[in-house]
């Protein structure tokens, strides 16, 4: 695996599934209530399968349902309750507040949004945004960029372990 670092940002090249759930343990060790993370790619390039394996790591056993018809579903963990979004189904971004997007975001809550483009202006500034580049069949590039200062603290420890994944 091959990492890259800037300031703001930690780009990653994952060979295979398996070094995608690494990245998923190695986020699940530093990820903290409070937290709003968006990822992007484009179709099948992985974005639900990282949060699978995401919230594999956080302790989660049983199905992860990809939220694609029911645009949330929600996971109460032990540290803190997830709630995982895709939002690729939104025609505008003012649906958000129609679903009461806010609602949801909280200091004992973890957010996951996927497709946070269609959400437009609607959503909040993402603590830390992955961007998912297809490469091959397995191998994927990540892009890793922090948006908020709570981003750049966990975009920190992340680079501490990116020799891990």
């Amino acid at each position: 695996m091959a990492a890259e670092a800037h300031e703001d940002s930690l780009h990653l090249v994952l060979a295979d599934e398996a070094a995608t759930r690494a990245l998923a343990g190695r986020l699940a060790e530093v990820l903290e209530p409070g937290l709003l993370i968006t990822l992007s790619g484009q179709l099948a390039a992985g974005k639900t399968f990282l949060v699978r394996a995401l919230l594999g790591a956080l302790g989660h056993v049983g199905k992860v349902k990809s939220p694609t018809f029911t645009l949330v579903e929600s996971y109460p963990l032990a540290r803190f309750t997830v709630h995982h979004f895709d939002l690729y189904r939104l025609a505008d971004g003012q649906e958000l507040h129609f679903i009461g997007f806010d609602d949801y975001l909280s200091p004992h809550t973890l957010c996951l949004v996927e497709w946070p483009e269609r959400g437009a202006d609607s959503l909040p500034p993402a603590d830390l945004h992955l961007s998912i580049e297809v490469l091959a069949i397995d191998r994927r590039a990540v892009s890793l960029s922090a948006g908020t200062p709570a981003g750049r603290r966990l975009l920190a420890l992340l680079k501490n372990r990116s020799s891990e994944i």
